[in-house]
């Protein structure tokens, strides 16, 4: 067997080579640490044997006190043992047989540090009603011995809910609370096991649409979720575990997406679409316009995901419906009308009673007089629609990207969504003057933000005219657009068109990545009855 040496990475960090039954994968660490080590594999191999060994290319078992200076040689290549494996087989056969309905799984983790091993945890796999009742009561009893815990409890029942500041105050106790009987390494079984409970105990906490329910809390597939993150804290300030999280295989899903494209009879030809699509602005009647959108819609589609070609479809882009009809053959007539149908009836009121718990800001103050039409003649602020999505935006903020671009607030995020444009400026120099704005935007144009005449779509300083006059029909178009030209979302905005997309839209769901706020917002949405 070859293999590379460690490698050092400029922050400090090392990659290690690890072999797990046929399969070979890197480990990032932050220092040659046992326990980082043991957690790390864990985790990225998904292993959740009876008994974790490690051994290295020779065959000889590694334990705490060398692993250190073995990382240090070149050529080592670490194999890990568990009882899956055909070397450890006797042990099993030994133990004695269970039925089915009264198997376990038994976790443990050898280590010569006395003080960090621990006894097997054992969970019943077989019954799902059994592990829900015992998660939720292990979650119970704790916030009823922990200080503060009694004050979640009493909230959720006060309200159906439970605010932001004591989400945190509840992921905070059961976090100190795992690393307080487990110490620092923590099976995902474990992890499963609090984030099921949580959402069993507090069912409005529940995500609807995601498969478990819970991948908010914890996601085993990526790593993440708010227990996942307050552990990786805990550990990375006790120098524990590495400071960085696992680097993990982005989720499909989204505008990016490749998919399938429906089959529409009555296509062109291709030379035939070439000419259509070239006298498409010069034609007037919407419905010739929407007949030949139709009729090109396949050949359009390949020039869209063709990166040679892709520029040439923006030359129909300024006719009138495009891009709602191109959603609505993509997705069909039923996903195309969810914003419009919904926002008003279902999502505007939840977000602005979302937004008025958030921190007070002169800007928030300001979106939440105007999505709740209470407007300020000495300074006029968006409509009211506007305004909501606005507000989303600063409940759902930028994140921290994982380039060293800095992170921008949801106030200055609000640009990349809407411009303003004073209508006796000049279009022309509005958009130059506009810098940093590579993915599309809304350039409202009107006398005051009140009174918006017309609205344009901005991708590559191009205006698309939108066809609707109102901000939310401006909105819906903006975020169509994205599928349309198979666009990336701006990363200021990433959570928020993830939310309209999965939530509102229902697209993608189980294949994007979405991130627990998102999830978070998602399920408090859906299970409030107000």
């Amino acid at each position: 067997m070859s293999c590379c040496p460690p490698l050092s990475l400029q922050d400090g960090k090392m990659i290690i080579k690890v072999q797990y039954q046929n399969r070979k994968k890197y480990i990032k660490l932050q220092d040659a640490d046992f326990g980082e080590f043991i957690s790390e594999v864990t985790e990225k191999f998904s292993i959740h044997g009876d008994k974790i060994t490690v051994e290295d290319d020779s065959g000889t078992e590694v334990d705490e006190a060398v692993f250190a200076e073995l990382c240090a040689m070149d050529g080592i290549c670490f194999v890990i043992k568990d009882s899956c494996d055909d070397d450890s087989g006797r042990s099993q056969s030994s133990a004695p047989a269970s039925s089915p309905s009264e198997s376990f799984l038994s976790v443990s983790i050898s280590s010569s540090d006395s003080e960090t091993s621990r006894p097997p945890k054992r969970l019943r796999m077989d019954d799902e009603a059994f592990q829900s009742s015992s998660a939720r009561d292990l979650i119970k009893q704790i916030l009823q011995t922990k200080p503060g815990g009694t004050t979640v409890l009493e909230e959720y029942e006060e309200t159906g809910m439970l605010c932001d500041s004591r989400r945190r105050q509840m992921v905070n106790i059961l976090a100190a609370h795992m690393v307080e009987t487990e110490g620092r390494i923590h099976q995902r079984i474990t992890k499963e096991k609090y984030a099921l409970g949580i959402v069993t105990l507090f069912p409005a906490l529940k995500d609807p649409l995601s498969r478990k329910g819970y991948e908010h809390f914890y996601d085993s597939e990526s790593g993440s979720g708010f227990l996942a993150w307050r552990l990786k804290t805990i550990q990375r300030k006790t120098k524990l575990v590495s400071n960085e999280p696992k680097m993990q295989t982005a989720r499909g899903g989204g505008p990016r997406q490749e998919r399938e494209v429906p089959q529409i009879g009555g296509q062109l030809d291709d030379e035939r679409c070439k000419e259509v699509i070239s006298l498409m602005n010069h034609i007037s009647d919407g419905k010739i316009i929407l007949l030949k959108m139709k009729e090109t819609f396949e050949y359009r589609q390949r020039l869209i995901h063709n990166p040679d070609e892709s520029h040439t479809v923006l030359c129909v882009s300024k006719a009138p419906g495009h891009k709602g009809a191109d959603f609505s053959l993509l997705f069909g007539p039923e996903i195309s009308a969810k914003l419009l149908e919904k926002w008003h009836t279902f999502y505007k009121g939840k977000v602005i009673r979302e937004a008025e718990s958030l921190t007070t800001t002169p800007v928030l103050q300001s979106l939440l007089r105007s999505a709740s039409n209470q407007h300020n003649d000495d300074q006029p602020g968006w409509d009211g629609d506007m305004a909501s999505f606005l507000l989303l935006l600063h409940i759902l903020p930028p994140q921290p990207t994982k380039n060293k671009t800095p992170k921008i607030s949801a106030a200055h995020a609000m640009d990349h969504l809407v411009v303003f444009h004073k209508s006796c400026r000049s279009l022309d120099e509005q958009i130059e003057n506009q810098e940093g704005h590579h993915q599309p935007y809304l350039l409202a144009s009107g006398t005051c933000k009140q009174a918006i005449s017309t609205y344009y779509i901005v991708i590559d300083k191009k205006l698309i005219p939108c066809q609707g006059t109102t901000s939310l029909a401006a909105v819906d178009e903006l975020f169509k657009v994205h599928f349309v030209f198979s666009l990336s979302y701006d990363a200021a905005l990433n959570n928020m068109y993830t939310f309209l997309q999965t939530t509102v839209y229902g697209l993608d769901v189980d294949t994007t990545k979405e991130s627990p706020k998102v999830k978070e917002l998602r399920a408090k949405f859906m299970n409030s009855s107000s």
